[in-house]
C-alpha cells in the first residue's frame, strides 16, 4: 500500500541520493553530510509555497519515490491552473514494477482535484525510455521546450 505525503526535512537527504542515482543526476547534484545548504534552503522556500508540493511515497515506511507538483497560473485556457510535474524518480530498486505509473496517475488526479486543465512536464531529451513512458499514459510531445543553464560564477 503506498502512502503520499509532502516531504519533510527529515526526508531531505533521502530525496538527494534519489536525485543522484542516474547518469544526469550524477552530475548535478552533492552528496555532503551534512548537505549542501542550498538544498536546505530550496526545500524551506518549497514548503512555504502553497503552489508547490514537494511529495514522497512510501510503501510499508520506506520512501520509495518522490516527486515536485507545482501549480501555476495562467490566463490562457480561460484562466486555469495548470500543474507542472518535476523531479520525478523512483528508487532504482523499485524502477520497472509500476510505481512510476502509480505516481504519475497520483499527481494528475491531484491536479484533477485542483481544477486544473493542463498538466505539463519535461523530461531530458536523453531519456528516451523516460519519454516512452510519459506517451504511454498519455502525455504528447505537443511542444519543443528549451533551458538555458545560468552560470552562477
Amino acid at each position: 500500500m503506498l502512502t503520499f505525503r509532502d516531504a519533510g526535512i527529515e526526508d531531505l537527504a533521502v530525496l538527494v541520493r534519489m536525485y543522484a542515482d542516474d547518469d544526469l543526476g550524477s552530475t548535478r547534484e552533492v552528496l555532503t553530510e551534512p548537505l549542501d545548504e542550498s538544498y536546505l534552503r530550496a526545500f524551506r522556500d518549497i514548503d512555504r509555497d502553497s503552489r508547490q508540493r514537494l511529495v514522497v511515497v512510501e510503501d510499508q515506511g520506506e520512501i520509495v519515490a518522490t516527486l515536485q507538483l507545482s501549480f501555476l497560473p495562467h490566463l490562457v485556457l480561460r484562466g486555469s491552473e495548470r500543474a507542472q510535474i518535476e523531479a520525478v524518480r523512483v528508487r532504482s530498486d523499485r524502477r520497472g514494477g509500476g510505481l512510476g505509473e502509480a505516481v504519475l496517475r497520483w499527481a494528475i488526479n491531484e491536479a484533477r482535484e485542483r481544477g486544473c486543465r493542463l498538466v505539463q512536464l519535461t523530461s531530458n531529451a536523453s531519456r528516451a525510455d523516460a519519454r516512452r513512458f510519459y506517451e504511454r499514459l498519455g502525455f504528447e510531445a505537443s511542444h519543443v521546450g528549451m533551458k538555458l543553464t545560468i552560470d552562477s560564477g
